[in-house]
């Protein structure tokens, strides 16, 4: 008997994605470097997980709330936990990723393993980056990843501005209310 796969295309903000689910999970999100002759039987897994992208390409989602159903080896699988723990707009090295999985020896491993990430963007292995602050490695494109790195900065800075602004109003409220 064969599994059923149930796919789609998603026009992301930096190329064109493939969303693949197996109907109880999402098996594959990954960007596309050329036209795939593919032809799209979206299940609503598929497309939740596209309402999903547009809210983080919208600027109004840091994580993702999607099952997902990872094939690769036990390291792998470890190490792309590990990546879903980096806050959005923050970077790690990948010593860092290595530390965090209780093996700082396993740097090329883990870049290796990060490499194999089936779920671009919502696995954020993009928010890795070389010891030395350098951006490395990215299997959807040295491009997509700064773009991605990009986003999320400004997203959180415009973010921040605007808390800055509101406290700065809360001060001033603050102050009146004292002047009373």
């Amino acid at each position: 008997m064969e599994d059923t796969t149930y796919k789609m295309l998603y026009n992301a903000p930096i190329g064109k994605m493939v969303i693949i689910s197996n109907g109880d999970a999402i098996i594959e999100i990954d960007h596309l470097n050329t036209e795939p002759e593919l032809t799209e039987n979206p299940d609503s897994l598929c497309l939740e997980t596209a309402r999903q992208l547009d809210e983080y390409f919208a600027g109004q989602r840091t994580s993702f709330d999607l099952p997902l159903e990872p094939k690769g080896t036990d390291f792998q699988r470890k190490a792309w936990v590990a990546l879903t723990s980096i806050p959005y707009g923050e970077t790690i090295s990948y010593g860092e990723q290595a530390k965090r999985m209780d093996n700082p020896k396993a740097v090329r491993a883990v870049g290796g393993a990060n490499g194999k990430n089936p779920f671009s963007i919502v696995v954020p292995c993009h928010r890795v980056i070389g010891a030395n602050g350098t951006l490395t490695g990215y299997t959807g494109g040295m491009s997509r990843k700064e773009w991605l790195l990009s986003f999320e900065l400004k997203m959180v800075n415009s973010e921040l501005k605007m808390i800055n602004s509101e406290l700065k109003m809360v001060n001033s409220e603050l102050k009146r209310l004292n002047n009373k």
